[in-house]
């Protein structure tokens, strides 16, 4: 295969300056120049051989470069990852995991490989209750601050297995453009200092963090040069040893010892309570080949993530409840279409809350809540002309269900959300048409906040996706080697055992509502894959309010009230003060044999879409 290593002018440009005068820090230097294709953003792009979205422009052309050198969709997708772990590491790196889908255009079939973090061996039941209290930690930035919510990485596993399955170049080859990325650097943009600056109490309660993101004390520029030697030698470990190395061997030790002894900073007034983490617990760690969920929604056959993340379950039952619905007869009345989207959303999140948890240590009724049957009969629940009354008090009966009415539902299962909106999304195809969707993530922005000292990259919080307070009954209960719940939903829309539509998106429990929003955008209500992506979205997760964009609220708030009783209230949470939900990439297989990628145009500062050739 051909190097795939790329410098980029600008900041070789701005580096050679910085060390001309003296000015360059192991992590920042200043840039005074631009480099267009190094910063700029194209939310769409049409084409062929093969094409990306990601919310990064280096993410993307990681990729691209890899589908031009001959490399296949898992062999950019990977590229891609290992790129966002440089740019994007508040999101995304080595030290989190997340869920890969796959399609293969020879055997016209979808895998997926759970790479999600487990808890470690010797973790307790009551690792969230502060021992001084007797109450559970304060959550942010208490809790998420820490070792004890450190869950084994998935990341490292999922690429290597992915390659080894489906790849056609090394492991090596893989990361030499994130090597040359996290060595030369790349250009600070706003969000990035904003991520920063919204961090910095959490980043100030660790040395090894406070040396690589806030140098001297200070937020990185706007325009300057970020770079991460660390996380380049890393890499270069992994490219020459593979991820034996990550899981076993020195950098194992120091992962482990970093999670039992997190280096905290003499002055933090965090309590940084310290983790489990073992060796052992990162040599047995495991990723899982598993079957995707499956549903068909009018003639699209919808493959998604089976648990343990609830994303597959959640989107599928939804879209089999609105199945029972004409939708596309109601396309000029967008509010209608809504109302069944949100009402449909809360039965199967009522649902979710009741029964999903880690399939390894919980029965989780996945072929229920995927049966066209089962999701007639939760219809019957769905008043076409009134929203029900939220939180939904019951869930579906799995055990006896036949698609008719009235239904005698379960019991509801109490449920608070604490999964964080940082993650990213990627989605990958090439000139044979496979395709690559891949969710993945270090939870909250900034993970746990605890950087590996001299490795470069940040430690994942997934463990704080378990419920907070211990409870028997609850399937995502927290237990040692289990996997946390998750709403990750990497998804991919077959038509006629061809794809047709590849999405996903980052956001918490929202991901299940922005993927399926954007599929009825485009199937229900005929929107083109960019208008589906940029149109203002809310999120129904059965709650008493509607998480809703302002533009949302603006052009739809009225009339759902006053027509259909829904009670909306503008999105952001106690993690964040942003009003974005969700930051969706996707790819649709257009009839004329093109690509269209499309990224967000706004949302988190816009997306990275490209395309091999723009024209034959």
């Amino acid at each position: 295969m051909p190097h795939f290593g790329r410098r980029l002018a600008a900041v070789t440009a701005a580096l050679a300056m910085s060390v001309t005068t003296g000015a360059i820090s192991p992590a920042f230097a200043t840039n005074q120049h631009d480099d267009e294709r190094h910063t700029h953003k194209d939310p769409v792009a049409t084409g062929y051989g093969g094409a990306v979205s990601t919310v990064d422009p280096e993410a993307s052309a990681a990729a691209i470069e890899v589908l031009r050198g001959g490399g296949n969709a898992v062999d950019a997708a990977v590229a891609a990852a290992a790129t966002l772990g440089v740019t994007e590491p508040y999101s995304a790196g080595i030290g989190g995991g997340g869920y890969f889908v796959y399609y293969d255009a020879k055997s016209k079939e979808v895998s997926t490989i759970d790479g999600r973090e487990t808890a470690p061996a010797k973790i307790k039941s009551d690792a969230f209750i502060d021992p001084k209290t007797k109450q559970p930690y304060k959550f942010t930035p208490d809790l998420v601050t820490s070792g004890v919510s450190v869950g084994v990485p998935g990341t490292p596993a999922t690429w290597e297995r992915a390659l080894e399955r489906w790849g056609s170049i090394s492991l090596g080859d893989a990361l030499e453009p994130a090597i040359d990325v996290a060595e030369d650097g790349f250009v600070v943009d706003e969000t990035f200092r904003q991520q920063t600056a919204d961090n910095q109490l959490r980043f100030e309660a660790f040395t090894s963090t406070k040396d690589l993101y806030l140098h001297d004390g200070k937020l990185p520029e706007v325009g300057s040069v970020f770079r991460n030697p660390d996380l380049a030698d890393t890499y270069r470990l992994l490219a020459n040893k593979g991820m034996d190395a990550f899981y076993d061997g020195p950098l194992a030790k120091e992962i482990a010892k970093t999670v039992q002894n997190p280096p905290k900073s003499k002055d933090t007034t965090l309590p940084v309570p310290k983790g489990s983490m073992s060796e052992k617990d990162l040599e047995n760690y495991k990723v899982v080949d598993q079957d995707p969920t499956h549903v068909d929604y009018r003639g699209y056959d919808v493959y998604g993530m089976a648990p343990s993340s609830s994303g597959g379950t959640t989107v599928g039952e939804s879209l089999n409840i609105l199945d029972v619905f004409d939708l596309p007869a109601l396309k000029a009345d967008q509010p209608s279409v809504l109302h069944h989207y949100l009402e449909a959303s809360a039965l199967a999140f009522a649902d979710r809350a009741k029964y999903v948890g880690d399939p390894a240590f919980v029965q989780v009724p996945t072929k229920a809540l995927t049966d066209p049957i089962f999701g007639k009969e939760r219809a019957c629940e769905l008043d076409p002309m009134k929203a029900a009354t939220k939180p939904l008090e019951t869930a579906g009966d799995v055990t006896n269900y036949d698609g008719t009415c009235p239904v005698k539902p379960a019991a509801a299962a109490d449920e608070k959300d604490t999964e964080n909106i940082s993650t990213t999304n990627m989605t990958v195809s090439d000139k044979w048409g496979n395709v690559v969707e891949y969710t993945l993530t270090i939870e909250q922005t900034g993970g746990s906040g605890m950087v590996v000292p001299g490795r470069g990259f940040l430690l994942n919080n997934e463990l704080t996706d378990f419920s907070t307070v211990y409870d028997a009954a609850d399937p995502n209960r927290i237990e040692p080697g289990k996997r946390p719940r998750s709403s990750m939903s990497p998804t991919i829309v077959l038509k006629d055992d061809k794809p047709f539509l590849a999405l996903g998106s980052p956001g918490g429990s929202t991901i299940i509502t922005t993927v399926l929003q954007t599929l009825v955008n485009r199937i229900d209500l005929g929107m083109s894959t960019p208008d589906a992506i940029a149109a203002p979205r809310a999120a129904q997760r059965n709650t008493e309010k509607v998480s809703a964009e302002p533009a949302f609220i603006a052009k739809y708030g009225a009339e759902l009230t006053s027509r259909f009783g829904h009670i909306l209230a503008p999105s952001g949470d106690s993690f964040s003060s942003a009003s974005e939900i969700g930051a969706a990439t996707a790819i649709e297989f257009l009839k004329d044999g093109r690509t269209l990628a499309a990224a967000e145009p706004v949302r988190r500062g816009g997306g990275s879409a490209m395309v091999v050739k723009p024209s034959k």
